[in-house]
């Protein structure tokens, strides 16, 4: 079902609309050449609900969250939830941590954002120790566990990712993680990213517009990457990327309040290139191109165009491709 490059092909859970909904087409994912879900945890349905109700609709799928937020769990609820989704699905959970933003972690959580690099590190090494079995006494850098064991432990851990953007976070992503989570970049960028992973596994969140009317697909692309990209950490990226100049007016129309200019000033070329859309044959040639440049785990996030997700999701299907 999935072409010869493409050993996995995965899918950001849920869908608009009611969880409860969902069951059939979660279950049909398999047999339409999906072999991942991936959830998020922003503003929306937490990391892990979705994923549960995955393991028993779809028990043939790889489940995997992307992101979990490093500051808005304490870490030993984290090991916790994640300890119990690899006991419902052995061997076929991935736990993606990242710093989430300011605006999640601080104006919606009322937590300080502080030493994103240090939280990030220091949960990823805490839950390789407690997801192991091991008594966990240890004044991390970041917070202080005293004497806690999880009561059940996976008999198969689950594999930790980490969230990255940047240097830093990228190569520590390769160097204690089992891989990195990446998100709104181009194919052309993994060439960039990928060298300091290294040989280990790279997630991509791809955001799809699936349309064939490119007005269509920019308007809704333009307004997603303005919501996204004036987050500092995102301006951050994608001026380490070299897109700076083709941003800046946006940026600036952004601060100064006007997000309909900002929306529209993102350029057709940033928006062609970070954003897949067009036609579903179209679409999976494009998510290809992540996969030849050294992604090893498309996931595509479908964007608002018209038309049924549910129907979205069965054309852009890798059983689908001639």
């Amino acid at each position: 079902m999935v072409g010869p490059s493409l050993r996995a092909y995965g899918l950001t859970v849920p869908l608009d609309g009611p969880l409860h909904a969902q069951r059939d087409l979660i279950a049909s994912l398999p047999d339409l050449g999906y072999t991942d879900v991936w959830s998020s945890e922003a503003g929306g349905a937490d990391a892990f609900t979705p994923l549960a109700l995955a393991a028993a609709w779809a028990p043939a799928l790889r489940l995997g969250t992307a992101i979990v937020p490093a500051f808005t769990r304490a870490p030993a609820t984290i090991a916790q939830s994640a300890a119990a989704l690899a006991d419902a699905a052995p061997g076929r959970v991935a736990i993606g941590i990242g710093t989430s933003s300011e605006v999640i972690v601080s104006r919606w959580n009322g937590l300080p954002f502080e030493r994103p690099y240090q939280r990030v590190r220091d949960v990823v090494r805490f839950l390789r120790a407690a997801l192991a079995g091991e008594r966990v006494s240890h004044a991390y850098e970041t917070f202080t566990v005293d004497g806690f064991r999880l009561l059940r432990v996976p008999d198969v851990p689950p594999q930790l990712l980490v969230a990255a953007l940047r240097p830093g976070m990228l190569r520590l992503a390769g160097r204690e993680a089992d891989g990195a989570v990446l998100n709104w970049l181009s194919a052309e960028d993994v060439a960039t990213v990928a060298p300091y992973v290294g040989d280990k596994e790279i997630v991509a969140r791809i955001f799809v517009a699936p349309t064939p009317d490119p007005a269509v697909a920019r308007r809704v692309a333009r307004a997603a990457i303005a919501t996204y990209l004036t987050v500092p950490v995102y301006r951050a990226f994608h001026e380490w990327l070299g897109r700076g100049p083709a941003l800046t007016a946006m940026w600036t129309a952004w601060e100064a309040g006007d997000r309909r200019a900002a929306a529209a000033a993102v350029p057709d070329d940033v928006v062609d290139a970070l954003v897949v859309h067009g036609p579903p044959d179209a679409c999976r040639d494009h998510i290809r191109r992540y996969v030849d440049a050294g992604v090893t785990t498309p996931v595509l996030a479908l964007l608002p165009v018209p038309g049924d997700p549910a129907d979205h999701v069965r054309a852009l299907a890798p059983s689908r491709s001639p």
